[in-house]
């Protein structure tokens, strides 16, 4: 046993320290609490650094040792039951802890410059403090109950921090939704474990293997129920990694702050979800059905996610859409038995989706000093445009990780898209199929984002400025194809080029001119240099990390590590590295084809050659959407308007439970309520009629009694 493997419980606890400590103290000082808020910021990210170099030495022991280590003690003990709690180090559980520390140290680093005006300061760090301990604690379970728990707490902190903005009905809202989505997963995975304790009578997960293997093969359980509790399991990854039909709380979870975007959609909350499967996998694996189950939900929502993040205008939707189709390629990986590939992309999608989420949060920041804090315009890329004439580092780093997530090589993206697009051919033909499309899909949407957001001129607005920009996106000044445009808070009206007398601007290379109305110009500028940094070391991960799993000669580097060092305890996966580069290039041709062929026509549609350079307006998509087939009309509405499934969930679920409510509310009124009133009424009536029966004459006591004698008798004898 290595001598670091004792002290692997510091990892969880020392953030877990860090928030309860900074918690107490804002509740019982919180004058004081607030006026040290920095310190706070570095006390978090000290312990959480300090936890990342634990998280570094471990996975360096098991690269040298490859050995599993469990550490259990008894909690609950009882003749009928006995439950452990510990902690579980394997290679899985070492990539995960140095995947949610480093990510989790910049988001914090960044979170310092990004949340450093916001009142709410000190209790974010607070919350996210707590959600990286969650998420810690859930990789190291060793039992379904402990991951329950854990489960549960990251489920709490995503709620917490979704709706952290709380007075804005917009986030409140959602975080109700993730919540509420969440809680339908979650329930089936507590169904789901109960039914496989049922079975084997244990929670660990060696043991729960063995015993669930061996009552398979002596056929000593009913196999439709062993997949209905598989099934039930499922549902949890389906809701916490925003699977299709659960989905739709990602979005919405935009809500929240960027720095909480970037860490809940990299390494933690929708990581959980493939994490949990591949933690899993030999108890799935033994279910064939469960596995085409898994692997179809996975093509499924990888394509939706890709088609619905087409039109989005909203930059972190976009991406959110993107995490969406990029999980669903984890999880096809996973359900057609290529464990490897799918937890190499979970790596290598972490490390770029964490640089786009955080080069997303640099851009709004900078919009809001030209739009205002406004959601529907800072985060608008409507507003946004030649940002990388003012942002170049953002602007260099957001193309780095576009490119890799488009699976351009050898950014970290294309050797686990690739490894995946080619299992799933081997697999399925339709599989294969819907990933190589899903992957064109992903450089268009992309490039797209890229684009409008970078590249070309600023459409955003100042007050009391004018601008003149061309009518196309990129169009050339020069040509008479612009358009005028005068914005101040007090009107707002479009002039032709001859009506003014234009000055122009001494920046030549800038789109605007300025009139005698004009009174100053606010241009974006670049962020400061925390959050710079943690862009900058996330470039690192982005560009090199992919080469883990190239395939070099005998496996020496790529294939070694992640082949048989990290998938050492399951058989019979789906591998294709073979240290091959011929074959390798080979298959890669398959996938960079439809990939090139994404970009060209983002770069047609959105770059410097636009077939719509006459029609583009302000609101440019629906001009695009004009000249459109019905087809691609029909693909736009499909993406805008997120494939009308959050539509027909509100006609559903909730009209339809309303509705439901309502029916019941006038059932139990008029029904339920109606009979025992009425059996109360009638008592009342009855009682009210008898007392005038009672007139106190013995006489008339006796007639009605001698009265009522004489009828039984006659029915007696009658009958």
């Amino acid at each position: 046993m290595e001598f670091i493997y004792q002290f692997v419980w510091i990892v969880p606890f020392l953030p877990f320290v860090a928030s309860i400590l900074i918690g107490l103290n804002l509740f019982f000082f919180p004058k004081s609490t607030k006026s040290l808020r920095h310190i706070c910021a570095i006390f978090s990210i000290l312990l959480l650094s300090i936890a990342m170099i634990f998280s570094f030495n471990i996975l360096w022991q098991q690269v040298n040792n490859n050995t599993i280590y469990r550490y259990l003690w008894s909690w609950i003990f009882d003749k009928q039951i006995h439950f452990k709690i510990g902690f579980l180090i394997d290679p899985l559980t070492s990539i995960m802890l140095v995947l949610i520390t480093t990510v989790g140290v910049l988001v914090m680093i960044y979170s310092d410059s990004y949340m450093s005006h916001d009142q709410g300061y000190v209790r974010f760090f607070a919350y996210l403090s707590l959600f990286t301990a969650s998420m810690l604690g859930l990789v190291l379970s060793p039992n379904l109950i402990q991951i329950y728990i854990f489960w549960e707490l990251v489920g709490m902190c995503s709620y917490l921090l979704i709706g952290f903005w709380f007075t804005r009905p917009s986030a409140a809202n959602a975080c109700q939704k993730a919540f509420i989505t969440n809680r339908i997963g979650d329930f089936g995975l507590l169904l789901g474990i109960l039914g496989f304790y049922w079975m084997t009578g244990c929670f660990e997960f060696e043991t729960l293997f063995q015993r669930f293997n061996e009552l398979l093969v002596s056929d000593k359980i009913n196999f439709y129920f062993a997949n209905l509790c598989a099934l039930l399991l499922f549902l949890g990854p389906i809701a916490k990694s925003a699977q299709f039909p659960l989905h739709v709380w990602l979005p919405d979870a935009m809500e929240g702050p960027t720095p909480i975007s970037a860490l809940i959609h990299a390494a933690t909350m929708v990581a959980a979800g493939i994490f949990l499967i591949a933690r899993l996998f030999p108890l799935f694996q033994a279910l064939p059905y469960i596995m085409n189950i898994i692997s179809w939900i996975g093509a499924i929502t990888a394509l939706l996610g890709a088609t619905i993040a087409l039109a989005q205008k909203d930059l972190k939707k976009g991406l959110a859409y993107s995490t969406m189709s990029q999980l669903g390629y984890m999880m096809l990986a996973l359900g057609i038995g290529s464990y490897q590939a799918a937890l190499f992309h979970l790596i290598t999608h972490a490390y770029s989706k964490a640089l786009l989420f955080l080069g997303s949060g640099s851009v709004i920041h900078s919009m809001e000093s030209i739009v205002g804090y406004s959601p529907n315009k800072c985060q608008n890329m409507a507003f946004m445009g030649g940002l990388r004439k003012y942002m170049p580092i953002t602007g260099t780093t957001f193309l780095l990780g576009t490119l890799s997530l488009c699976g351009i090589p050898p950014f970290a993206c294309f050797w686990s898209k690739d490894e995946i697009i080619t299992d799933s051919w081997l697999y399925f033909s339709s599989l294969g199929l819907i990933s190589w499309i899903t992957a064109g899909l992903t450089a268009f949407y992309m490039f797209r984002i890229y684009f409008l957001t970078f590249e070309g001129h600023l459409r955003a607005k100042s007050d009391n400025v004018f601008f003149i920009y061309p009518v196309s996106i990129w169009g050339n000044l020069k040509s008479n194809n612009f358009k005028l445009e005068f914005v101040s808070k007090e009107k707002n009206f479009i002039l032709n080029k001859s009506d003014l007398n234009i000055n122009k601007n001494n920046n030549k290379n800038e789109n605007f001119f300025f009139f005698s109305g004009a009174t100053k110009a606010v241009f974006p500028k670049e962020s400061e240099n925390k959050m710079l940094f943690s862009l900058l070391v996330l470039t690192l991960p982005t560009l090199f990390i992919g080469f883990l799993g190239a395939p070099f000669p005998d496996g020496q580097i790529g294939s070694d590590l992640l082949s048989h060092w990290l998938y050492p305890m399951f058989k019979n996966s789906n591998e294709i590295i073979t240290g091959n580069w011929f074959e390798f290039g080979l298959n890669s041709i398959n996938s960079l084809s439809i990939v090139f062929s994404g970009i060209f026509i983002a770069f047609i549609l959105y770059g410097p050659v636009s077939f719509f350079s006459q029609n583009f307006e302000k609101n440019f998509e629906f001009s695009l959407k004009k000249n459109l087939n019905p087809f691609f009309s029909f693909i736009y509405n499909w993406s805008y308007f997120r494939g009308y499934i959050d539509g027909y969930y509100e006609i559903i679920f909730v009209k339809g439970i309303r509705s439901l409510s309502q029916f019941i509310l006038l059932f139990d009124e008029w029904l339920i309520d109606g009979i025992i009133n009425g059996f109360g009424m009638l008592t009342s009536f009855g009682g009210e009629g008898t007392k005038y029966l009672e007139g106190g004459r013995i006489s008339s006591y006796l007639f009605g009694l001698i009265f009522g004698i004489i009828l039984l008798l006659l029915l007696f004898f009658f009958n």
